[in-house]
């Protein structure tokens, strides 16, 4: 009984984030929460079951989606290829890694690069969330003061549950101000087939998405470090980093295929772990399985879907804030030296074109924001190597 609570725990800690991707980005909310428990297994089957990771949408990829959506005249299905394509990168890292060590690669990644590249992700989101709010701003506020007011004075694990409680919160907020419609949930019936869909395969979507793969390379080393911290167990070296990446890549391909967004590891449920001292993997594979069972319940799907704009938009101004604040705390953590001029024009430069609405066109195929961004990340990353290889770069 107490697994099963703990399991009911960790579920709850990644529901509200994992809902809220596709509901921003027009996937349908049941195939999200159905490739999260899919995925979540298959992570588990890629580490051996040694490694307590739920896996979730991700964020990095929503600027991206809405990208391609808008390119192909709001056809998903092109935003799936591109997934699949970056879960395939994922997967071809982990054989890299596991040939030549994680260590160079990550020389070419340091964090002056990826700690700028997350900060970008974060704030080319938070017009949108801003967006959003300004549709209904009472409710919006009130939403986003009840997630921050849980962040900062409730204690114990109800820290974790601070979106899907004030998502909640705003939805009865909305439902007694006559701001949002819940017939269609309350008609829907309790059992529905979630609304899988197949890829379509672009080379402008996928040159569109997989890029940032490179982003999330290094989020996906902080998650799993992190979460052998908190075990007390060293995940990059056993299992190893090369078989968390082919999970990660794999349940990616997998959401990609079945019509959900891309997968990421959580930094959520570390957060249950760390209060109530229980690292099971079963326990997470257990809400793993509750996870595709509620993807089934129809009612569930469709209250989701009737979540008002405002509440969103609250919900989303905390959320995406803190993905730029996690870009400036790689920096502080990394102890950035801006002295240096290498890593004050590398983080200048990335984030100047990732947020001014830059493009490079090629033909038929555009390349703007934070895949630009990332291409440039790359190209500065190799190109200052070569040259320190050579003997060429100042120290100052």
């Amino acid at each position: 009984m107490r697994k099963a609570a703990l399991s009911i725990q960790h579920l709850l800690a990644m529901f509200g984030a994992t809902v809220l991707v596709p509901l921003l980005t027009g996937f349908d909310p049941a195939v999200a929460i159905f490739c999260a428990g899919v995925g979540t297994l298959i992570f588990h089957f890629c580490t051996d079951w040694k490694v307590p990771v739920f896996l979730g949408s991700s964020f990095a990829f929503i600027p991206l989606i809405l990208s391609v959506k808008e390119a192909f005249n709001g056809d998903l299905a092109y935003a799936q290829g591109g997934i699949m394509v970056a879960g395939l990168i994922y997967v071809i890292l982990s054989f890299v890694i596991k040939m030549v060590g994680v260590d160079k690669i990550k020389r070419y990644f340091p964090p002056q690069v990826t700690g700028a590249m997350i900060a970008v992700i974060g704030l080319n989101l938070i017009p949108s969330a801003l967006d959003m709010a300004l549709t209904y701003l009472p409710i919006a506020i009130i939403t986003l003061a009840i997630a921050i007011g849980i962040n900062k004075f409730a204690k114990g694990s109800i820290r974790q549950f601070s979106v899907i409680i004030a998502v909640f919160t705003g939805l009865a907020l909305s439902f007694i101000l006559k701001q949002v419609d819940i017939t269609t949930a309350s008609q829907a019936s309790w059992f529905a087939i979630p609304n899988f869909r197949l890829p379509k395969f672009s080379l402008e979507a996928i040159l569109m998405i997989a890029p940032v793969v490179l982003a999330t390379f290094m989020e996906h080393i902080g998650d799993v470090t992190t979460n052998g911290t908190v075990v007390g167990k060293n995940f990059i070296e056993n299992p190893g980093l090369n078989r968390t990446l082919l999970g990660d890549g794999l349940a990616t391909i997998f959401a990609g295929f079945a019509g959900g967004p891309a997968n990421t590891t959580y930094g959520e449920n570390i957060g249950v772990m760390a209060i109530t001292k229980v690292y099971s993997v079963w326990v997470i594979g257990g809400a793993a399985v509750m996870a595709i069972c509620l993807s089934f319940v129809g009612k569930l799907s469709e209250l989701i879907r009737s979540i008002p704009v405002p509440v969103m938009g609250g919900v989303c101004i905390l959320l995406f804030g803190v993905i730029a604040a996690s870009g400036i705390r790689v920096l502080v953590e990394s102890k950035v030296d801006y002295s240096k001029s290498a890593n004050l024009v590398m983080s200048s430069v990335i984030m100047i074109v990732g947020l001014s609405g830059a493009k490079l066109t090629f033909g038929t195929i555009s390349v703007q924001g934070m895949v630009l961004a990332t291409l440039v990340a790359i190209l500065m990353s190799l190109t200052f190597k070569l040259l320190d290889s050579l003997g060429l770069m100042r120290n100052d």
